[in-house]
């Protein structure tokens, strides 16, 4: 099992359901294929750096998961098709960024 994050972005023109619904669809996937969750957060609408299919700003969702490797291959692919999604990103963790990930969720845990 190794440690991987992954950031997407949904298009701006979505409803509230309709986030909710593509955020939980993910969610369900990883979970379904043996995936542990180790946190998830949504970081809400923000501004592009560059316009992506003429938008110019997108909703950001963090994942943070233990699982196989082979289950990123199947989550990108659906990633790919799915036009709700416009851009994705999925790193492996290493020891460093797993604690840094960590004291970043307790300084969240801490402002709120």
């Amino acid at each position: 099992m190794n440690h991987y994050e992954t950031v997407f972005i949904l298009n701006p023109v979505l409803s509230e359901e309709q986030i909710k619904e593509t955020v939980k669809k993910y969610e369900d996937l990883l979970t379904e294929n043996g995936a542990k969750m180790v946190a998830k957060e949504d970081w809400g609408l923000k501004k592009l750096a560059y316009p992506i299919q003429h938008k110019k700003s997108g909703f950001y969702h963090l994942f943070e998961y233990t699982v196989s490797g082979e289950v990123i291959n199947k989550l990108e692919i659906l990633f790919r098709r799915d036009e709700r999604i416009m851009r994705y990103l999925t790193v492996s963790l290493d020891k460093h960024a797993i604690s840094w990930a960590e004291r970043r969720r307790v300084k969240l845990k801490q402002k709120a």
